[in-house]
């Protein structure tokens, strides 16, 4: 997935998918290819795939874009795409959830609250809880 994407600078964006193992990102990329941010997430295999958010940042310099929106409503469409339950443990997730919810389940998102098995699987895979 390499979605084009338009900041509110006007200036043309990436949001790509790096999948490694255990942990897997989204990068938005500036248009020159340098990234500017990233979300982390776990992936769960299986017939209830879920995928945990659990860290999202963008680099100061380019605070005020709105990269960090670009970056979880691309997330998230791509989560609808792959039939995956997310798991808004990030708080930027968990918010943009809390605002946004209806209209994720209603293009055919699922997402669940965290429980403490989910943040003991994070702390587990990034040796600090994130």
């Amino acid at each position: 997935m390499a979605e084009k994407l338009i900041d509110n600078t006007g200036a043309s964006v990436t949001v790509e998918l790096d999948t490694a193992d255990p942990i897997s990102s989204y990068i938005v990329k500036l248009d020159a290819g340098s990234p500017a941010g990233r979300a982390d997430f776990l992936d769960s295999a299986g017939a209830d795939a879920e995928r945990i958010f659990f860290h999202t940042e963008v680099d100061e310099e380019f605070g005020g874009r709105g990269l960090a929106g670009l970056l979880v409503r691309a997330a998230l469409a791509d989560s609808i795409r792959d039939n995956v339950t997310v798991v808004p443990v990030c708080p930027l997730f968990a918010r943009h959830l809390r605002m946004h919810g209806d209209e994720f389940v209603a293009a055919g998102g699922v997402f669940r609250r965290p429980t403490p098995t989910d943040i003991a699987l994070v702390t587990r895979a990034t040796g600090n809880g994130a």
